[in-house]
């Protein structure tokens, strides 16, 4: 009789605590890690795989994303778990679901939240928000999360926006400070859901996130109403409970930026304070952002100070596609914030934007900001300082897909180029498509923003294009992914499901360091598992006899080969009855097991992926309860 469920052979182990790796067998049985060693006997197994040339490692984590939504529709996750990753961590931002549906006197806060702010379509939205009717608390949801059949492991944080809704109604969390009572039950709450076992607290101040639904389309979302003596009195909480605060820096403000994460100060404010916080970058529009994020995590994590603080490093280039105007990035440019308030399916309130002569005068003035004269503004411009992230270089701009098919693959700036041809008499137009397109424009050329508003009116969403906002070059992208005081992450995983794709992100950390040496894979093995897992206190990213066996073979090969721009896929996924961009890595992993199942066999996923349940909703390991102790908003 078979001792072992299955037994992997001849494997190169990175066992995640950072040591070069070491060949051998690993066997797994009842969901846990039952051996390790060398030429394990083959015929005490069900299974044997045969894993020779393969890295075997614990499942990969990935710790920032926005799956609260999807995991009520596909609980098995599968585009994270393809590329080998088997926990995750979600309701970052302020974002989730441990309240329930929070419906409330018509109002909607799962929509009205999450559609801007994370660019998901409403319909996706109203179907996950009516599943969170089941329950109102967060002990509730997590009895929910353990009943799903979950494909990786889950990690719910306590979202900030949600406890303030729940607390002041979504109208008062947008238009006041609390109470001192409603401040006490804030903290009565994360402290019940600290005790519950979550992994920590999440918190947003990126100045240009917003509600969708009327009549608050021009308000943010509720977690940048709280003031430092709110945020002061939630995360020391959190302190208490040894979890982690999930962050992101008002980015407007570098006074306000450094006074909130002085709160990680161990010297302050009695012990540190673990924060990891969006995200540390290499900007193409300031390449400034990269080492001042590094400076400052330095100086928080110094003995002066003492803080426990980690920045999250993407380890892929920051690519971004838009639909006509919509996309995350325009969301932090006042005149495209504009086309970005109707709903998706509303065309007409985005003409009449376009066709407001006093918003295309403010646009304009926007677009040619620093690229005109001279002043402060060209200075910036000339050392490639600019205060958004979105490029006004057409260049930079590549047409995917668009009615014009011949303009699909081409920058906007050669589009550009060939109008001026064709309104010269230089050159046809190669189809019927493309004459209707640039007569709309008249005989007059356009300057380059008149183009783009063209571009916008004639095509609105089919206009479908990207941009490289950060990371493109590897050099500082690698120096931030290896940087002992980042952490691998912000992939967004769940979230901007038609504008990004970096679901195999934690795959492209290890092809990074698969150039350089073994020892520099089993470095980033263990920032891809140990690490995040003990940063978030989660019994997960190890291969110790007794583990649970969450594992990921990855063929080195393979990995060496992958592309991953050229293996990004925008496909039709029935679960959302809408497209998403996907990736595709397809031979690198051939095998992943969750909870010793397993849910990739052969590269492919497994008919049991979604139907038996494999992943955890983990708790926060650390748990202990502290001495009694009122929390109180004392700090001002």
């Amino acid at each position: 009789m078979a001792k072992w469920d299955l037994l992997f052979k001849d494997a190169i182990i990175f066992d995640g605590t950072g040591e070069p790796p070491q060949r051998g067998d690993l066997a797994v049985t009842d969901g846990r890690v039952a051996a390790r060693g060398e030429d394990l006997d083959a015929s005490m197994a069900e299974r044997v795989v045969d894993a020779a040339g393969k890295w075997l490692m614990p499942g990969l984590l990935d710790i920032h994303t926005h799956y609260d939504l999807e995991v009520e529709l596909e609980p098995s996750l599968p585009e994270s778990v393809r590329h080998g990753t088997t926990t995750v961590v979600m309701s970052n931002c302020s974002l989730g679901l441990a309240f329930g549906a929070q419906r409330n006197g018509g109002a909607d806060p799962i929509v009205d939240c999450f559609a801007r702010v994370e660019n998901m379509p409403k319909h996706i939205l109203e179907k996950a928000a009516s599943v969170a009717e089941d329950w109102d608390d967060s002990e509730g949801y997590l009895r929910h999360l353990d009943e799903l059949p979950l494909g990786p492991n889950v990690v719910p944080l306590i979202p900030h926006s949600m406890l303030r809704i729940e607390v002041m109604g979504l109208e008062d969390s947008i238009a006041r400070d609390p109470t001192e009572r409603e401040l006490d039950e804030m903290c009565a709450l994360v402290e019940k859901g600290m005790k519950e076992g979550y992994a920590g607290f999440s918190t947003d101040a990126l100045p240009f996130h917003y509600l969708a639904n009327d009549p608050n389309r021009r308000s943010k979302i509720p977690t940048q109403y709280g003031t430092y003596k709110e945020l002061k009195a939630l995360t020391d909480v959190v302190r208490e409970y040894e979890a982690v605060w999930q962050a992101t820096p008002p980015k407007d403000s570098p006074p306000q930026t450094l006074r909130n994460f002085l709160l990680s100060s161990g010297r302050l404010h009695g012990k540190p304070l673990r924060i990891t916080a969006v995200a540390a970058m290499d900007v193409r529009t300031n390449r400034m952002l990269g080492a001042l994020g590094r400076v400052l995590t330095r100086i928080l994590n110094s003995r002066i100070v003492d803080g426990n603080f980690r920045l999250q490093a993407l380890a892929a280039p920051f690519k971004v596609w838009s639909e006509g105007p919509v996309t995350p990035l325009a969301e932090e440019i006042p005149e495209l914030r504009r086309l970005n308030e109707p709903d998706l399916e509303d065309r007409e309130a985005r003409m009449r934007v376009l066709d407001d002569p006093e918003w295309r005068a403010q646009f304009r003035k926007m677009w040619f900001s620093g690229k005109r004269g001279f002043g402060l503004a060209r200075l910036k411009r000339w050392l490639r300082i600019e205060d958004h992230t979105l490029t006004r270089n057409l260049e930079d701009m590549v047409i995917e897909t668009c009615p014009v098919k011949e303009w699909n693959g081409a920058t906007m700036q050669e589009v550009y180029q060939r109008l001026m041809s064709y309104q010269n008499g230089d050159v046809e137009a190669r189809s019927q498509a493309e004459r209707e397109t640039f007569d709309s424009f008249g005989a007059a050329p356009p300057d380059d923003a008149d183009f783009f508003l063209g571009l916008l009116r004639q095509f609105d969403l089919d206009l479908y294009w990207y941009t490289y906002a950060a990371n493109l070059d590897e050099g500082p992208r690698r120096d931030l992914l290896m940087d002992p005081q980042m952490l691998p992450g912000f992939s967004d995983s769940g979230a901007h499901i038609t504008n990004m794709a970096f679901y195999d992100v934690n795959l492209r950390a290890l092809q990074i360091a698969q150039k350089e040496s073994l020892d520099q894979v089993a470095y980033t093995v263990r920032r891809l598992t140990r690490e995040p897992a003990d940063f978030f206190g989660l019994d997960a990213g190890r291969i110790d006899r007794g583990a649970t066996a969450d594992l990921t073979l990855v063929d080195p090969d393979k990995l060496r080969g992958y592309d991953s721009e050229s293996n990004i896929e925008n496909v039709y996924r029935e679960v959302f009855e809408h497209n998403q961009l996907v990736n595709r890595s397809e031979g690198v992993v051939p095998m992943v097991v969750i909870g010793g199942k397993l849910a990739v066999d052969g590269g492919e996923l497994t008919d049991a992926l979604g139907q038996v349940k494999m992943g955890r909703a983990l708790r926060n390991r650390r748990v202990e309860l502290p001495a009694p102790k009122t929390f109180r908003a004392a700090a001002e």
